[in-house]
């Protein structure tokens, strides 16, 4: 008997990507030293009720000036770059003529803390940046880890033809593990959060809310935030 032919393809993929800023040890220090004095409430985000063990400042780190903040911003913006450049199908001229803006915030999860749930509105990609991070914790794996949820399988009925599907099929949530001067780009419609700190210092982190457009194509129909 032949075996009928078949082929097995992914076809909703949401896409991923990491980078690395070269030698990042004298800039950490730097933004580290910058942002920490700013965890204060005239600097904190009133969207969101205050929390001693979570800080999220008002997105204006892109406007603030100094050389550590706007090296780090020309970085986080040429990264989302580049993983758009690669998701899309422009040529390179295309994708130069596109208009581009960002928002950023920092974001101090203290020990017994954690950065709740979200998503980020009116921008189509998220850049976090990693300025400092504890100790990993070999009992907590998952302390102050980035988690990102997949809601697309909400859904589905679970049986053991699906409850354990590999890679790329596989559903749940990704975990990225903040490291000091790296980076996770990813569509900003993507639920995620970052775990409970079960170290012993904070996790510093920068995050940028990207999006683009094409004014050949859209005008002024997406004014500056």
């Amino acid at each position: 008997m032949s075996t009928p032919a078949g082929n097995l393809q992914p076809i909703f993929a949401i896409p991923f990507g990491t980078g690395r800023i070269a030698q990042p040890d004298r800039l950490n220090l730097a933004l580290a030293a910058g942002l920490a004095p700013l965890a204060t409430d005239a600097q904190r985000d009133v969207a969101f009720p205050a929390d001693p063990f979570c800080f999220r400042s008002r997105e204006e780190v892109f406007e603030w000036q100094g050389e550590p903040l706007s090296y780090l911003k020309r970085e986080m913006l040429a990264a989302t770059c580049r993983i758009v450049r690669a998701a899309n199908p422009y040529t390179d001229e295309q994708f130069n003529a596109l208009g581009m803006q960002a928002r950023a915030r920092f974001v101090l999860v203290r020990p017994n803390g954690a950065l709740p749930i979200t998503a980020l509105s009116l921008a189509s990609w998220c850049a976090v940046y990693c300025v400092a991070a504890p100790d990993l914790t070999p009992e907590r794996p998952d302390s102050a880890t980035l988690r990102l949820y997949a809601h697309s399988f909400g859904g589905m009925y679970l049986d053991a033809g699906n409850h354990d599907m590999r890679e790329p099929y596989h559903y749940g949530h990704h975990t990225w593990q903040p490291i000091p001067g790296d980076m996770a780009i990813f569509p900003a419609w993507l639920p995620h959060e970052v775990a409970t700190n079960r170290g012993d210092r904070d996790l510093m982190l920068v995050i940028a809310r990207v999006r683009f457009a094409d004014p050949a194509a859209f005008g002024d129909l997406m004014p500056p935030w």
